[in-house]
């Protein structure tokens, strides 16, 4: 009894150093190697006249706090290198806390729409892309009090926004350098 007693502590003490890797902790860990770009990007991207903006689309934009964006360059790259980065993003994806609304897949690429969250609120929108010769992207749409009903409302913003591209260029200058 007392060994069992002494290898489930033992078990329990591995399984507490062994954490969890989450995309939070992908993005960190990969910020600091040079394949890799991060940008975070605030709501003032949208660079928007609130004067025009109805009180629900006042309340979508409110609600909209910033945008992680993690991009993964292949070029020069080995293929196996690639292939393991992409596996672990998609291992983290795996991960029932992520509910995939869209996958599209094609032939070398693929994209899907993921949100963490329930029908009622939604904790952040993940956006995962890549493309076997040019590699990937991982976005992360953070907010506060995000509700699903508010989707249709980003749309709307959107079209009444100016997008500060200089909030940008990091990401297009890293992916379009050669």
């Amino acid at each position: 009894m007392k060994k069992i007693f002494l290898s489930l502590i033992a078990l329990a003490f591995i399984s507490c150093g062994e954490e969890k890797q989450s995309l939070q902790k992908y993005f960190v860990k990969s910020a600091d190697k040079k394949d890799f770009m991060t940008v975070d990007v605030s709501s003032s991207i949208l660079n928007i006249d609130q004067k025009q903006l109805t009180a629900s689309e006042k309340q979508a934009l409110e609600s909209f706090d910033k945008v992680n964006i993690l991009a993964y360059k292949k070029e020069g790259k080995s293929e196996a290198a690639y292939n393991k980065e992409v596996a672990e993003v998609k291992e983290i994806l795996k991960d029932s806390t992520f509910e995939t609304l869209v996958k599209l897949n094609g032939k070398g690429h693929n994209a899907s729409i993921m949100l963490v969250g329930d029908e009622k609120e939604i904790d952040e929108l993940v956006l995962f892309g890549n493309q076997k010769e040019l590699g990937f992207t991982v976005i992360r749409v953070l907010g506060n009090n995000m509700k699903p009903e508010q989707a249709m409302e980003f749309l709307s913003i959107l079209q009444k926004s100016k997008i500060d591209t200089e909030q940008l260029k990091p990401v297009l200058n890293f992916v379009n350098k050669k």
